[in-house]
């Protein structure tokens, strides 16, 4: 596995993601977050790999139950990232194939589970839209503390519009030197058009001279005035 917040707690990679959580934390104040998801504008942009690495920071957390969804129907990653196949999923429920008990792992992560997606289907946007994707969100909702759904980019298809209207908060995942700028307000005005409670942004790839967090350093302050510490940032 690939996630580093687990298999190196003390590096600062871990510590970023810990600051990240944080952050979520401090935004339940006022709502209850359960499910929480995660998109970006363009491919590639290393959404699995946060996603994956912030639910183990979350699974950390004493008697926390955590479950991964991969929502990308159309290009699945999270298998690999915990090198699982990805023989069934979430589509194998959706139709009524398999028993959700049947789709969901767990992982060597204690408290973290994940569902992959399964077999690709020909119809992502109208399955997501379904009412069993809807009754499917509210039963797991019941079981665990946090659901992280991995979606895709909100800047190329509109799965991430929909899904988005399940989650009790959205994550834009920014890459560093990769995405325009342009193109990542559209990508919030997006969300923002189908009410997406944006809880802010993560700035990936971020390599600060001479920082120790190196190529994966995440970027973290107010808007205006920015200062450089790891974390989310909020999108005004």
């Amino acid at each position: 596995m690939k996630i580093t917040s687990y298999t190196n707690p003390k590096s600062p990679i871990a510590e970023a993601y810990r600051s990240i959580r944080t952050n979520i934390e401090f935004s339940n104040i006022d709502k209850d977050l359960k499910i929480i998801m995660i998109t970006s504008t363009q491919p590639n942009e290393g959404k699995s790999t946060v996603i994956s690495n912030l639910a183990a920071t979350f699974a950390s957390l004493e008697n926390k139950r955590v479950l991964i969804l991969d929502g990308d129907l159309r290009n699945p990653s999270i298998h690999k990232m915990f090198g699982v196949s990805n023989l069934s999923g979430i589509t194998d429920v959706l139709t009524g194939q398999k028993d959700v008990s049947k789709c969901i792992e767990s992982t060597k992560i204690e408290g973290l589970d994940i569902l992959k997606v399964g077999k690709v289907p020909p119809n992502p946007s109208e399955m997501l839209q379904s009412n069993k994707m809807k009754n499917f969100i509210d039963v797991v909702k019941e079981y665990y503390d946090y659901v992280f759904i991995d979606a895709p980019p909100v800047g190329v298809v509109t799965d991430a519009s929909i899904i988005s209207q399940y989650a009790d908060g959205v994550i834009l995942l920014v890459g560093c030197n990769e995405t325009d700028i342009e193109a990542a307000k559209l990508s919030k005005e997006r969300l923002e058009k189908v009410g997406a409670n944006i809880l802010g942004v993560v700035l990936n790839k971020f390599e600060s001279e001479g920082s120790a967090y190196g190529y994966y350093g995440y970027y973290y302050g107010d808007t205006n005035k920015p200062e450089k510490k790891s974390g989310l940032f909020k999108v005004k």
